[in-house]
């Protein structure tokens, strides 16, 4: 009988119209730390800002620092993350009422701002509201983990890797285990992230061993297919 996940959310949304939502790496480095920044209950008003004008700038180390002085009341658990040229998937575990609702209003407003700002345009950057599915047992949490993780990066390599299966497995494998935008790494233990809590993940994957074995076994059996859910609309 599987065990029932509580509380855990696949979260996705793409660009309007398709477009991409990270032009560069400055802009995903953007939006990791905005996922940082914006887990709380509390508001940090112009802390972006505020650390681009110290003199090492507003980057994943000085965040750290910061976060790290303050008192934290998160709304959220972020399990994982994969950011490609136009979409984004996130994991997480909701961990205060309307925690979810409030994080991603906080995500999206405040990423958009951004883009706008930087790139000087107007209006809405993503396709309507994000998407959300509740994640109901363990197995599918981790068919789902290395969907976000390694698929959706193995797609850059070979685009119909979902209908046709892994035609090159080894080279698949290799890609993801360098690709620098999702938490593959963390998983693989070759990346320690302080957005990340791998939670009852790490605790079923309690070596990169096993993550990656299972992995192979996902990929090799398509096991991939079982998360059904995964079309925008």
């Amino acid at each position: 009988m599987q065990q029932k996940a509580e509380g855990y959310y696949h979260i996705y949304n793409r660009g309007v119209e398709k477009r991409s939502i990270f032009n560069e790496e400055r802009d995903r480095w953007r939006f990791l730390q905005a996922l940082a920044l914006f887990n709380n209950r509390e508001s940090y008003e112009r802390t972006l800002w505020n650390l681009q004008n110290r003199e090492e700038g507003a980057n994943m180390k000085s965040l750290k620092g910061f976060l790290s002085k303050q008192e934290r009341d998160p709304l959220v658990k972020i399990i994982a993350d994969c950011l490609m040229d136009n979409h984004y998937h996130l994991l997480v575990k909701e961990v205060a009422e309307d925690g979810m609702a409030k994080f991603m209003q906080k995500l999206g407003t405040g990423y958009t701002m951004y883009f706008n700002k930087k790139y000087d345009r107007e209006g809405a950057l993503f396709q309507g509201n994000y998407k959300s599915v509740r994640v109901d047992n363990d197995k599918y949490l981790h068919y789902l983990l290395v969907y976000i993780n390694l698929l959706n990066p193995a797609e850059i390599i070979e685009p119909n890797l979902r209908k046709t299966g892994p035609k090159n497995l080894n080279k698949i494998i290799n890609f993801a285990a360098n690709y620098r935008w999702s938490t593959h790494k963390e998983y693989l233990g070759t990346r320690d992230s302080f957005i990340i809590d791998k939670e009852i993940l790490g605790e079923f994957f309690n070596t990169p061993e096993k993550y990656e074995s299972f992995c192979r076994q996902v990929l090799e059996a398509e096991k991939y297919k079982q998360v059904k859910h995964l079309t925008f609309e």
